[in-house]
């Protein structure tokens, strides 16, 4: 009786060492809030439609079995922390960055969707810079904090978000800015401060850059967009937050 009472508890110390020793899944910690005015991908107070990113990363990351956690910051802190790995990744498009290069510290998923930025103006503006060259040497406006694939070949007026662009350009204080054409097109109307789309800046696709020591995650996170994409989870937030923006003339 008692060698079957050890043989019992030992089987029981078994199990439970076994289960102590099952790495629990990490917590991945992001940053999404972008400037606050990061339209149509991030929304603050609205939580019915907080944004496109904002509905879809929860999902990506539940399907790739990844626990995630929002940690609010400026862009300007941002990069900052993924820098110093005090957040594990963001989403950003490599059309962005010099030659499309994270550096050695990241690596990035497969696609999850598409985005655009161009050059804004005045309407009346348009023609003057039709041509991405025309930036060169100029003060445009850029947000605090965002990354520019070529922001060597102009000068940068930062401001704290793409609704302070918008206003910028009707006080004349810049001639032109930088900004991707959804969130362009969602402040203008909001605004009701008419811009142009002049020549394109940069076109690619949004991805997860994820610290390279959380590499052995990025199978699971590929799989879950591929998902999401398949069956058209990925498509349908799209169509919710841009239908009616690309209506906008």
């Amino acid at each position: 009786m008692m060698l079957r009472v050890a043989l019992y508890a030992l089987m029981l110390f078994s199990m439970v060492a076994a289960a102590d020793s099952t790495p629990n899944p990490p917590t991945l910690k992001y940053c999404i809030t972008g400037s606050s005015s990061w339209y149509p991908y991030y929304i603050p107070d609205s939580p019915q439609a907080p944004g496109l990113i904002s509905e879809l990363l929860p999902l990506l990351l539940d399907r790739a079995g990844v626990k995630g956690q929002n940690v609010p910051l400026p862009p300007n802190r941002t990069n900052q922390a993924l820098e110093k790995g005090t957040l594990d990744f963001d989403i950003v498009s490599p059309s962005w960055f010099e030659h499309g290069d994270f550096g050695p510290l990241f690596v990035k998923s497969d696609p999850i969707m598409q985005i655009t930025e161009h050059i804004i103006t005045l309407p009346q503006n348009q023609e003057r810079w039709a041509d991405i060259s025309s930036i060169k040497g100029k003060e445009i406006g850029t947000v605090m904090g965002y990354l520019y694939h070529d922001d060597n070949e102009f000068i940068r007026a930062d401001f704290k978000s793409e609704q302070e662009l918008i206003k910028a350009l009707h006080r004349q204080r810049i001639g032109a800015a930088i900004s991707g054409d959804y969130t362009a097109l969602y402040w203008s109307s909001k605004l009701d401060l008419p811009i142009a789309l002049a020549a394109k800046h940069s076109s690619g696709d949004l991805v997860f850059r994820l610290r390279k020591e959380r590499a052995a995650l990025l199978p699971a996170i590929n799989s879950a967009i591929a998902t999401l994409k398949a069956d058209g989870t990925i498509d349908a937030l799209i169509n919710k937050y841009t239908h009616a923006l690309e209506a906008t003339p």
